[in-house]
């Protein structure tokens, strides 16, 4: 793919939304997602524009697009698209900027097919057979790493392939969803035998998440120059951890409870496309190990790394009640990560590993080289040992029930247009059961 008429920073949409300053979803975005109107009982895809959503099963939407597309369209979850390769993609993505541009011949057909964001609910956009959480921020790895391991914050693997480990797709939700505290085998500090109990720890973890778009055959690896032609587009992800049942399981096969409960992810898929704009070039320290050859290419260190700003904000039952803005957590970018998107599909695959439509890849924590860049509350208060203070006099060293939390993310860069992933939000609800 490369940059086309659709990323021109000087188009504009006749859908005025679209066109106001710091606008998430203008014209040169368009991503999709899968809606339904409030009280509706059936789920559709659709395209952000402003405030508002193509409905693309709409007969007049319909109407515009290629048959195969139009069929896939019609859908209730992205899978039958995302077969359809990466032109089918593209012509989507053209088809729909022509059409909503300003002065388009399709607008008075096109608003028939428009509904309101607001008035509408959200379900997952894909069908999720699998979910892969990957571990590519250094930054995080290594802050966690000497809470855990002080002697060894980083394992000596870390540095030589993307670690991940096989996540729980059927617990994935979409924002808006609570997530309920959980309950869980933990080890209390200088007490032999361990108790299940609601976890203390509740933590959460900005992240991005990769939706795969073609897949691959049993057997056969991606190469790591045709990886971006697997990925269909990204959304923001909330990895939930209960940190105290995570330092108790952990060892020695990884985390399993304290993950597999919840994972929050916004409703919008960013196509790959529509990223473009905002890859920038990838490196890493040149006494560092240097990829094998698998997890090397030319091109993706020009441009494989993707510089989304990330920020993960708060909400207590305190400040809701008092009608308090949400608290700012922490601010980063997905740019400082140590493994590309395209480095975790070449490894994800290198053993024969089949990649299928929907499947889910989570970039791990994405936390930058400052304090104020940590994407974790573990991180942020040091294991829970400096606790934050909130503006309105509040603390936290982790999650309290009520708190709701909220990821935003989005592009920007000189010469194109300012383009949001959305939200992904979650309200932590107290345990549904304790010893």
């Amino acid at each position: 793919m490369q940059l086309n008429e659709t990323h021109q920073s000087t188009l504009r949409s006749w859908v005025p939304s679209a066109n106001a300053p710091g606008a998430a979803f203008p014209i040169q975005n368009l991503p999709l997602a899968a809606f339904r109107p409030r009280g509706g009982d059936r789920f559709r895809l659709g395209a952000a524009i402003g405030d508002s959503i193509v409905d693309l099963a709409h007969p007049n939407a319909a109407a515009l697009l290629e048959p195969q597309i139009s069929h896939a369209c019609c859908d209730a979850t992205l899978n039958g698209l995302m077969v359809l390769g990466p032109a089918a993609w593209s012509l989507l993505r053209l088809t729909l900027s022509r059409a909503l541009r300003v002065a388009s011949p399709q607008q008075q057909r096109l608003q028939a097919a428009l509904i309101a964001q607001a008035d509408v609910q959200y379900g997952l956009p894909a069908g999720i057979g699998d979910f892969t959480d990957f571990y590519t921020s250094i930054h995080h790895a290594a802050a966690v790493g000497r809470l855990l391991r002080p002697d060894q914050p980083l394992l000596p693997n870390y540095k030589w392939m993307p670690i991940a480990y096989h996540g729980r797709a059927s617990s994935v939700r979409v924002s808006g969803d609570a997530v309920t505290r959980p309950s869980g085998q933990i080890r209390l500090s200088g007490v032999e035998t361990p108790v299940v109990e609601p976890t203390r720890r509740l933590d959460y973890e900005v992240e991005l998440g990769v939706f795969v778009g073609v897949g691959n055959a049993p057997g056969q690896r991606i190469p790591i120059a045709q990886a971006w032609n697997h990925v269909f587009g990204v959304v923001l992800l909330n990895d939930w951890s209960a940190r105290d049942i995570q330092a108790w399981e952990y060892q020695p096969l990884g985390p399993f409870l304290s993950k597999s409960f919840a994972t929050t992810i916004s409703p919008w898929v960013v196509t790959s496309e529509a990223l473009l704009p905002f890859r920038t070039a990838w490196s890493r320290p040149a006494d560092d190990p240097q990829p094998l050859p698998y997890l090397h290419d030319a091109q993706d260190q020009s441009n494989g790394s993707v510089d989304v700003v990330l920020e993960a904000s708060i909400v207590t039952a305190a400040m809701r009640a008092n009608a308090q803005p949400a608290a700012r957590l922490s601010r980063s970018s997905s740019s400082h990560a140590y493994w590309t998107i395209a480095q975790m599909v070449a490894h994800h695959t290198v053993n024969g590993c089949n990649l299928v439509a929907g499947d889910l890849l989570g970039t791990g924590t994405q936390s930058g080289p400052e304090a104020a860049e940590a994407g974790s509350l573990i991180e942020l208060t040091v294991g829970g040992r400096q606790p934050l203070a909130l503006p309105n006099g509040e603390q936290r060293s982790f999650l309290e029930d009520g708190d709701e939390v909220c990821l935003r993310g989005y592009c920007e860069r000189d010469g194109f247009a300012r383009i949001g992933l959305g939200e992904a939000t979650g309200r932590i609800l107290p345990a549904s059961w304790s010893t």
